[in-house]
């Protein structure tokens, strides 16, 4: 540690000296321009085990005989760190890890580029810290290129974090000019997004001067067709500047977010000349002096088998960085529970995941029959823990206080709430996360119950709609019957009173769903919902419960973000507020 300390006085000292875009690197040792893209999971203020993931990589890749290798953005912190930038701790440690890149690096020929915080040249003014690509090679700081596009929209809010950089980063290494920059820094393209968030677009500024091959690196989260898009932008750039391209994104879970990697190297004529697997560690080199030919066509990026290995993704990861060995999950019968029951297993192992069965007045037999046989071919453990009982207890305890009122949504939300205690008192009692299986349909239209089926750690279904549930469930049945037929077929419902349906009080899904994405994701107006032939006085209902329920969302469990809008840290609307739509 005390050399950390003699090392981070120096980079303070140091660090403001390279403000300057350009840095020359000579590798003698090397006759060809071998570079790495190292795509990793890194946790959010886990410093220690950063570094050495990033360090165990780079010596692997001076193994190689790799001239450049290239990590993922804020790598050494995690991404996102959020407000811990506040915390002087957290910026004093992110100082320490790369003093400590440093000093490790001294006798590899490899450099480096990683990705992490830096303090401003301007202390007291401003953000004080800068999202940067630091360059280091043997045990030197020889390059900075600090974000210059810091984005505010959606999940992200890093203008309330950093301060933006002025310019694109050169560095030439091994005789060759490259260009740095981070993630969103590419992502205002004039020909190719018809609407743009910036003013400026830092890189057609830098290739208007001086072509050179483009570095990315990325903390770019997953989202459903995201992966086409992303791609799509990159060849662009690659074709319209004539320069290859590489891109590094990171890998794995952190909160809601997850990151798809597929770090890719394009050729001049925007083709992939190689690509890393999705939601994968992994790392690839290319050499830019030889560069293999197209791998062909482009792989599938945003299929069900995408979406499915994001939520497992980050259910695993979710688990393992909050300390999680294990989870818990009511088991109803019904399509939601069983989907989180698949992923669950998928993502733990089944001896790692409890379904328990609590059964209720108003349980059909086949829900439980349906429930067990998911369980037998997931071979996953049960508990059934009846509630009928308790329920009576409540009703009879409740009996004065409710006054004799008829029986209506309170009696629903009551065995819901017991459902909810019971989970909690299995997380209490045996370390379990509890895993909350509600959907976006339900979540948007407020048909769940705040501190009944909406308790748990986390949501794992609870960013896809009622009809990707199905389609998503249907595509896990495609070789073999996982989740039983019938589970899919029956017509939804809650069960918590006789004979109910989900239609008794929504629509019918097929009408829901498209209604609620066009609202929340594409943001469109009642009046263009009505145009695409929905019926007015539906859309009005719709769209006033989904604003009327927000004080339910804001007390939900944290989900897994795989759309364009999830509900959470991207969708940021009041509580208290005047009626939207009349």
């Amino acid at each position: 540690m005390f050399i950390f300390a003699i090392v981070f006085f120096n980079l303070r000292i140091i660090l403001p000296r390279f403000w300057l875009t350009r840095v020359e690197l000579t590798f003698k040792d090397f006759t060809f321009m071998k570079v790495s893209l190292h795509q990793i999971n890194t946790t959010v203020g886990d410093f220690y085990a950063n570094a050495q993931k990033i360090l165990t990589d780079v010596e692997k890749a001076n193994v190689a005989g790799v001239s450049l290798a290239i990590f993922p953005e804020l790598c050494l912190t995690g991404y996102p760190p959020l407000d811990l930038i506040e915390n002087r701790q957290f910026s004093e440690r992110a100082a320490d890890s790369l003093a400590f890149l440093l000093d490790r690096s001294v006798d590899l020929d490899t450099a480096l580029i990683v990705g992490t915080i830096i303090p401003t040249n301007s202390p007291g003014k401003g953000k004080g810290n800068h999202n940067a690509a630091v360059i280091i090679h043997r045990g030197r700081v020889t390059g900075i290129h600090r974000k210059i596009l810091l984005p505010t929209y959606d999940v992200f809010d890093e203008s309330r974090n950093f301060e933006p950089g002025k310019q694109m980063t050169q560095v030439t290494i091994a005789d060759k000019q490259f260009c740095i920059s981070i993630c969103e820094d590419v992502w205002n393209d004039k020909t190719f997004w018809h609407e743009r968030l910036y003013h400026t677009d830092p890189v057609e500024d830098y290739m208007a001067i001086t072509p050179s091959p483009l570095i990315n690196i990325a903390a770019s989260p997953y989202s459903q067709g995201k992966g086409n898009l992303r791609l799509q932008m990159l060849s662009n750039i690659a074709r319209r500047y004539k320069v290859p391209v590489l891109y590094v994104n990171t890998v794995g879970g952190n909160d809601s977010l997850v990151f798809d990697g597929r770090s890719m190297v394009l050729d001049v004529n925007g083709d992939i000349v190689a690509m890393a697997e999705g939601f994968e560690e992994q790392m690839i080199t290319v050499d830019l002096e030889d560069l293999p030919g197209p791998v062909g066509e482009p792989p599938h990026l945003d299929d069900m088998d995408t979406l499915q290995k994001a939520l497992v993704t980050g259910l695993r990861d979710y688990a393992m960085k909050c300390g999680f060995p294990s989870a818990v999950l009511g088991l109803s019968g019904g399509i939601d529970s069983s989907l989180t029951a698949v992923l669950a297993v998928k993502a733990l192992g089944a001896e790692n995941v409890l379904g328990v069965l609590m059964q209720s007045p108003y349980t059909a037999p086949e829900s439980i029959e349906d429930a067990l046989s998911l369980a037998s071919n997931l071979g996953l453990k049960t508990k059934t823990i009846p509630i009928t009982d308790i329920y009576d207890t409540y009703l009879e305890n409740l009996n004065e206080g409710l006054e004799g009122l008829p029986d209506d949504v309170t009696e629903e939300n009551i065995q819901a709430r017991i459902r909810g205690n019971i989970l909690m008192a299995l997380s209490n009692r045996f370390g379990h996360l509890v895993l909350s299986t509600g959907n976006k349909s339900e979540l948007a239209t407020g048909y769940c119950t705040l501190y009944g089926d909406m308790s748990g750690g986390l949501a794992i279904i609870s960013d896809l709609y009622k009809g990707e549930v199905y389609r998503l469930s249907e595509h896990i049945n495609r070789d073999v019957e996982i989740i039983p037929l019938r589970i899919i077929t029956r017509e939804p419902s809650a069960e918590l009173r006789a004979d109910q349906k989900d239609t008794d009080t929504l629509p019918p899904y097929d009408i829901l769903d498209p209604i609620l994405k066009g609202y929340i994701e594409d943001h469109k107006t009642p009046e263009e919902l009505v145009a695409e032939g929905f019926d007015e006085e539906l859309v009005t209902r719709i769209l006033n419960s989904v604003e009327g329920n927000e004080y339910k969302r804001q007390q939900a469990a944290p989900g897994i973000k795989v759309s364009w809008k999830a509900f959470g840290l991207g969708r940021r609307y009041p509580i208290a507020k005047a009626r939207l739509f009349d």
